[in-house]
């Protein structure tokens, strides 16, 4: 199983930007597609977005579209999503995560899980 430790959350005020990263160990790593997703207190985690083994396709949750990328370097085993233009209500706990599709991170059905970096966002 992979193992993923997210880092790069912080706080950063409204309209500013945010480089999350994921480092993960196992020899499998390239083999899975990666996603995102955050979990505000009292909410649901939601799906942000996912990127395929190959980073060939990338998708993305419809509120964030056109403020985060995703992207991964398979060499050295990291995935990131860079955010612009955050909102206070984007404020949460960003998790990184495996899966064996990006259909099944965009349904939340990840396989390994990080322990998650807190972004908060002021007004």
């Amino acid at each position: 199983q992979v193992q993923l430790v997210e880092s790069g959350g912080g706080l950063v005020q409204a309209g500013g930007s945010l480089r999350l990263s994921c480092a993960a160990s196992g020899r499998t790593f390239s083999s899975y597609a990666m996603g995102w997703s955050r979990q505000a207190p009292g909410k649901e985690r939601e799906f942000v977005a996912a990127i395929t083994w190959s980073a060939g396709a990338t998708y993305y949750a419809d509120s964030v579209k056109g403020r985060f990328t995703i992207s991964r370097d398979n060499a050295k085993n990291m995935v990131y999503l860079q955010m612009n233009s955050l909102m206070p209500a984007e404020s949460a706990v960003y998790y990184c995560s495996t899966g064996i599709s990006t259909a099944a991170l965009v349904q939340g059905r990840g396989n390994s899980w990080g322990q998650g970096t807190q972004v908060t966002v002021s007004a």
